[in-house]
């Protein structure tokens, strides 16, 4: 189809894990390992993913069938047949253990893993329950091992806890292993007379990867197949390690049920980045269904998916949600060269055809420019004048069937600001459409800009398509528009961000700041922290917020009105309060002595009918004119703290116009991070309002991850609303302020 180119271990961090259903093994294995190699950051955790040695899991020199079989009609003997075949095929040597068979399929047959004549890379357990094998195969210094057998996690709480005990018998043995619950999978048969970047596919249910599977059947080499299962051990992050640093593998396309570890897979899909090698992945767990789903099949936590989105958005991994997208963008990112222009052009043989696609696909984002008026003329040499050529070009028909249909494509691709020609020929029409299908495949083979055709016949049988178009390494063919911008506007999008990736583990803090130690001082384990308590913890990270003082006396709130300023605010403060203004615990714009004395008494006695203890009552500084925000810190289960920026005030709860990120990231992520939200114009300033201080907003967003990284699991929950960012120039104010510790 397409051309090619190219330790140590916080405590917290292992509760958490088991505090998730999860055993600690592989994060363990994983973190200690990153201690070494790559360091730690200020909150204990890994720096770098460690890559595992999976040559000899899917080359091995020998194998073991433990269970294997000769019996026709039983299971285990068609795997055992499937195992041979494979082993041949990779040069391994195989030997079948049973304890009651002198041979299989006339091969020798060991009684037990002990008695095997030599040690073996890989052993295949074709049992019913692989914990009594694990210890054997410890003590013969087994590699790797892959258990097939179900019942585990994926059918309640009896079956996690029978893997929770299959995976710290592999801990303590020493060896990896492959699922339980996967298939034969990893043992496929691939094409070895294609070339060109691979495929390198993840599966955590197997079925799932048969479509990118039969892209060999469209001429496009896949080189391995990691079906995970349940990943009591093995997971997708440590695959995704693996292949990112294979030299044959243009791309992982990956199908994912469930994260085991949140951060494995973030650390993994950095090392992804870095090496330059795209992540395509569908996630489910989009809706609560979905979720559900999900964890019934691999019993892993499917994480709030606004979080995973943001989370792979962030390093770089490609989400689509179906499995026709998933091939098709896996296997244009694998094949295609880098563009030369994130320019578009739209050439067809309908101007209905041209118009309707040009709207898909600047509705999906993509850069349609309008040709040169040199280039049009030049273009109108060929095509009649009536007919427009601007962007999108439509020749009207008749020219592609003679001498001027390559004269226009090779114009298209001429001018510099068109990096990708996209061609939807919505049916067969010979000669036309042969000829044009021709005149594409032979322009792509002069040049490195990427040709993409769109083949809109529903029978797929028909010679222009099976033979010229996908007989072509250099151009991509697609079947329907939606998939066609799919994945061109992946392919742009993930060369952008790997121009400039700079991965955000190299920037982690490795030490605690000044402003940690303060911090510390303010943390109250368990408890929900006052206004007053979670404005001083801002504070200490260098957060602005208003003058105010507490007070506990309506004199004391006279005195403390006349150091703020007047105007000023007052506010009932409590640990127990989380929502003031419905009680009417809030009072603002008071401008004398006696409303500030009235006010004192109209809130305690509030608070004294409610049952509400307070700390005090809080005379601030009144702050009038901005935009307001909120920015906060939430723990997920599978990522770790979160922090999250949006629209602020009662806004955030009505139009949940929200962007996470996952900690570290840098201030082009938080700006990125403004960009993505719906009201991001009220930051510009409206209907002649001035614009505010974004830059003030940006620091917050970083000085508040810094403090949830540092802090990590002592903070359960951080939400500053309102924050209310100033004029350019003006900084930003922490209005209100709740803190939540654990």
């Amino acid at each position: 189809m397409l051309g090619s180119t190219h330790g140590t271990l916080t405590t917290d961090f292992r509760a958490r894990v088991v505090a998730c259903g999860e055993e600690p093994h592989a994060a363990v294995v994983s973190m200690t390992t990153a201690a070494v190699e790559g360091g730690l950051d200020v909150s204990g955790r890994p720096l770098h993913s460690t890559v595992p040695d999976l040559d000899r899991f899917f080359r091995p020199r020998s194998v073991a069938v433990i269970g294997a079989s000769d019996t026709e009609g039983r299971p285990n003997t068609g795997i055992t047949r499937q195992l041979i075949a494979w082993a041949e095929r990779v040069g391994a040597r195989l030997h079948p253990v049973h304890p009651t068979r002198p041979s299989v399929f006339g091969r020798a047959c060991s009684p037990s893993v002990a008695d095997l004549p030599e040690q073996v890379d890989l052993a295949v357990l074709l049992v019913g329950d692989p914990l009594p094998v694990i210890e054997e195969l410890a003590e013969a210094k087994v590699k790797f091992a892959v258990a097939f057998a179900s019942g585990f996690a994926e059918t309640g709480e009896a079956g996690a806890a029978a893997q929770a005990r299959l995976a710290a018998a592999v801990e303590r043995s020493g060896l990896r292993l492959l699922g339980p619950n996967t298939n034969l999978n990893a043992f496929e048969e691939f094409r070895e007379d294609l070339d060109g970047p691979a495929i390198a596919l993840i599966t955590q249910s197997g079925h799932q990867g048969r479509p990118v599977y039969t892209l060999q059947e469209l001429g496009i080499r896949l080189s391995h197949w990691a079906p995970t299962g349940n990943e009591a051990d093995l997971e997708t992050s440590d695959f995704i390690s693996y292949f990112a640093e294979r030299p044959e593998v243009g791309a992982i396309a990956c199908y994912v049920e469930g994260l085991k570890d949140g951060r494995a897979f973030l650390l993994a899909a950095d090392r992804a980045a870095r090496a330059g090698v795209p992540v395509v992945a569908v996630k489910v767990g989009r809706t609560e269904t979905g979720a559900r789903m999900a964890a019934s099949h691999t019993g892993k936590l499917t994480g709030a998916d606004q979080v995973v989105d943001a989370a792979m958005r962030q390093f770089g991994v490609i989400r689509v949600d179906g499995l026709d997208e998933l091939q098709d963008t896996a296997a244009l990112l694998a094949r295609a060269r880098p563009p030369q222009a994130d320019g578009v052009a739209v050439y067809s043989i309908s101007g209905g055809t041209g118009a309707h696609f040009s709207d898909l696909a600047t509705g999906a984002g993509l850069h349609l420019p309008t040709l040169s008026e040199e280039k049009q003329r030049e273009l109108h040499s060929w095509i009649p004048g009536y007919l427009n050529v601007a962007n999108p070009i439509d020749n009207g028909g008749h020219p592609v069937g003679d001498w001027r249909g390559r004269k226009i494509i090779d114009a298209i691709l001429a001018d510099p600001s068109v990096g990708v020609l996209i061609c939807p020929i919505t049916g067969p029409f010979p000669p036309m459409s042969d000829r044009l299908a021709q005149d594409l495949v032979d322009a792509a083979e002069t040049t490195d800009k990427l040709v993409c055709v769109i083949w809109g016949s529903p029978v797929g049988t028909e010679d222009a398509y099976r033979t010229t178009l996908l007989g072509s390494s250099r151009v991509a063919t697609f079947r329907t528009f939606g998939n066609c911008i799919t994945a061109v506007r992946a392919y742009l999008d993930h060369h952008r961000f790997a121009s400039g990736y700079r991965s955000p583990f190299d920037e982690a803090p490795r030490t605690p700041s000044p402003s940690f130690r303060k911090a510390q001082a303010l943390i109250r384990p368990g408890r929900r922290l006052s206004e007053h308590a979670a404005k001083q913890l801002l504070r200490a990270y260098g957060i602005r917020v208003p003058r105010e003082q507490l007070v506990t006396s309506a004199a004391a709130a006279v005195r403390a009105a006349g150091l703020v300023g007047y105007p000023v605010v007052m506010k009932a403060s409590g640990a127990q309060l989380a929502h003031k203004t419905e009680l009417g615990l809030v009072k603002v714009q008071l401008t004398s002595a006696s409303q500030v004395r009235d006010a004192y008494r109209e809130l305690t006695d509030i608070a004294r009918f409610e049952s509400i203890d307070l700390d005090g009552v809080l005379v601030c500084q009144m702050i009038e004119r901005g935009v307001e925000m909120m920015v906060g810190v939430t723990q997920d289960a599978l990522f770790g703290p979160t922090v999250t920026v949006g629209l602020g005030g009662v806004l955030v709860e009505v139009l949940h116009d929200t962007a996470v990120r996952v900690p570290p990231f840098g201030e082009d992520q938080a700006r990125d991070m403004l960009g993505e939200l719906r009201g991001r114009a009220l930051l510009e300033g409206v209907r002649g309002g001035p614009p505010v201080d974004v830059d003030a907003l940006v620091e917050v967003v970083l000085r508040v991850q810094r403090m949830a990284l540092e802090l990590g699991d002592d903070l359960t929950e951080l939400d500053i609303n309102p924050l209310v960012v100033l004029g350019r120039g003006q900084g930003a104010v922490a209005l209100d302020a709740l803190a939540v510790c654990s």
